[in-house]
């Protein structure tokens, strides 16, 4: 019973571990945290009255993600404000029908200050025009305030989304901490506090300052909340050993300035604790980016690069493709038709024939009765329509490839400016190595000569105490997949080794597969292993399910799917997490090898050697030794 518990938790925290590599989950948890967040920034305000955040992100988001932002704040500001917050409906109404109508057009894209000018000039007039009407009684500091806030936030909120800038992060912090503030379902319970207590126990110090301020603006306790954040945040330098007492920093310089000032209030505490309970498991580095000497110049000169990169991939997902003029195709086809008519000097048909619709290239077996003129020789113009229609096919395939290159080239430009991002952000960091715990044991089985094998085997170390075990198989036998399979485990080998991430490398062979026009020349199995904590990620694309022995018995990892190269964005490879710290023992096989009876093996001999389990699945195959076959053991051993 308790091995059949253990299974069933194991397979449990699997398909968790999948679920949350999932695209589609991926889409869901982003459409969730649009409408939060509207909904958590419709709570800002000041002396009582709300302010144009809501308004501001949906702006600076654009498209649906703007839709989901209005939905929420337009919630938010019915349940926080009640009748207050009909203002803030109208805010959202207005932006959201200016983001919409507007924010694609080039005049927007070329000119970044007219969006946030939008903003102001929207808030502006909407008090003017709630003044006149109902007699809205906002001072005109605050009329000032919302008006400069909706500007600043759009712009600030649009350089968070489309940008890594430490600055705009700490600002947002102080933004968002204000909002959260007013969001207290019990007196004991404020966000806001939470989310100061887990800043100063995580965050840099420029967005724990700013997060004090914002809620000595909330103005929801007497006690200067500055001065407690900053407190905090000069306790962690005390040399402290367990990570658990981090916790205890707010509230420890909660009690010291409330004893200075001479200011009572408890209702900070638990949320201040709950927070700094909170900002201990939260992967937040508490360091501001240094950009100092040699190295500063090179993570300037990286993100300026990435900069461009990522600038260069809107660029290209915003350019709409050029329409086909399928009426000059028409006119072509009437013009050629007529230009070889005996009757052409006296027909009184031929510029209706010019002006015919465009829907009729998409008739393949058109008629002369369907025709909506009479044309004494449409015979002519039949045979003209339909050299028209074979070129509307031609130039649409060639759409069809250009989209694909186009889709190409903006995952490159995404991937590198990431990659080039990510070197920027670790210059930042101090240096501090990794130590491995476990070290990798890796043996490799073949039922052909390696020469001659399309199964292609590369181990080599990452980056970070990354080890990778990489399966390239080419399809069919002989020189022909042999050179598939080097070509594919070198470009990945080269991507891997600089420090790429695993699912950008593996999109990037796609990529070429796909260009190349290769698609099922190979099929790719590669395994990530992380030697600093004995997990493993398991990368599938088109390849045969690996196995995995263990204490419990042996499962079946993976499906075999499509092989890379169908599509440049509407495929990926299956992700599957593992953890072989335990002693596991993981198989990688080739398609030669055969799933028929490949489980039911590695069960009845998952207490045998590796070496004989590989032969005697090599000798159990279904296909004879007529196609290449390889079984790879990889198990890890602690140091």
């Amino acid at each position: 019973m308790m091995q059949t518990l253990q299974s069933y938790v194991r397979q449990g925290k699997r398909a968790v571990g999948n679920l949350a590599l999932d695209p589609r989950v991926h889409g869901y948890l982003r459409a969730a945290a649009y409408i939060l967040a509207g909904f958590g920034l419709s709570a800002a305000g000041l002396k009582h009255a709300p302010l144009p955040l809501p308004m501001a992100l949906a702006i600076a988001a654009g498209g649906w993600p703007a839709v989901l932002v209005s939905a929420g704040g337009a919630f938010g500001y019915i349940v926080f404000w009640g009748s207050i917050g009909r203002q803030g409906l109208f805010w959202l109404s207005a932006g959201l029908g200016a983001c919409l109508c507007f924010s694609d057009r080039h005049n927007f894209r070329d000119t970044p200050a007219l969006l946030p000018a939008l903003a102001g000039l929207i808030v502006s007039a909407s008090g003017v025009a709630f003044q006149a009407w109902t007699k809205d009684t906002t001072p005109i500091d605050i009329y000032l305030i919302r008006v400069c806030l909706a500007a600043f936030s759009q712009w600030l909120f649009a350089k968070v989304l489309r940008g890594r800038n430490p600055i705009t992060d700490w600002l947002a912090c102080g933004l968002c901490v204000l909002a959260l503030a007013q969001i207290a379902p019990l007196p004991y319970f404020n966000f806001g506090y939470i989310a100061a207590g887990a800043l100063a126990v995580t965050g840099p110090f420029p967005a724990v300052a700013l997060s004090g301020i914002a809620l000595d603006l909330a103005g929801i306790t007497p006690v200067s909340m500055a001065a407690v954040l900053c407190c905090s945040f000069l306790i962690r330098f005390a040399p402290v050993r367990s990570k658990y007492l981090f916790a205890l920093f707010p509230i420890s310089a909660f009690a010291l300035v409330m004893v200075l000032t001479q200011r009572m209030d408890l209702f900070p505490l638990p949320g201040l604790f709950l927070g700094g309970l909170l900002g201990i498991f939260l992967p937040v580095s508490a360091n501001v980016p240094s950009r100092r000497g040699e190295t500063g110049v090179a993570q300037v000169r990286l993100e300026m690069v990435a900069g461009v990169l990522a600038q260069a991939q809107q660029l290209l997902l915003e350019t709409p493709p050029a329409p086909i003029d399928e009426d000059a195709l028409v006119t072509r086809a009437a013009q050629l038709a007529c230009s070889g008519c005996p009757h052409r000097n006296h027909c009184k048909d031929s510029r209706n024939l010019s002006q015919l619709p465009a829907p009729l290239l998409h008739k393949p077996l058109l008629s002369p009765e369907e025709l909506p003129i009479i044309c004494r020789k449409s015979g002519r113009f039949l045979a003209q329509l339909h050299r028209m229609q074979e070129q509307l096919r031609n130039i649409q395939a060639d759409r069809e490839r250009q989209k694909e290159y186009r889709a190409a080239t903006v995952q490159q430009y995404h991937f590198l400016a990431e990659y080039l991002q990510d070197l920027s952000d670790q210059l930042a960091q101090k240096a501090h190595s990794i130590q491995p715990l476990y070290k990798p044991v890796v043996e490799i089985f073949g039922n052909h000569p390696l020469p001659d094998n399309g199964d292609r085997c590369f181990l080599f170390a990452g980056t970070r105490c990354r080890y990778y075990v990489l399966l390239c198989d080419g399809m069919g036998t002989g020189i022909g997949a042999v050179q598939e399979g080097r070509t594919a485990g070198n470009i990945l080998q080269k991507l891997l080794t600089a420090g790429f991430p695993a699912e950008h490398a593996l999109q990037t062979l796609n990529s070429l597969c796909a260009l190349r026009a290769r698609a099922g020349a190979v099929t790719v199995e590669l395994l990530e292993l992380q030697l600093d904590s004995g997990k493993a990620y398991l990368y599938k694309w088109g390849a045969a399910p690996s196995y995995l022995i263990s204490k419990l018995g042996a499962e079946k990892v993976g499906t075999a799917g499509p092989p890379p190269g169908l599509s440049v964005a509407d495929s990926a490879a299956s992700v599957h997490r593992l953890s072989l710290r335990r002693g596991e023992l993981l198989i990688l096989a080739s398609d030669g090898v055969g799933e028929e009876g490949a489980l039911h093996c590695c069960a009845q001999m998952s207490n045998a050697a590796a070496g004989d389990l590989a032969k005697a699945l090599l000798s159990n195959s279904q296909l004879g030794g007529e196609d290449d076959a390889t079984v790879i053991t990889v198990t890890l051993a602690p140091l």
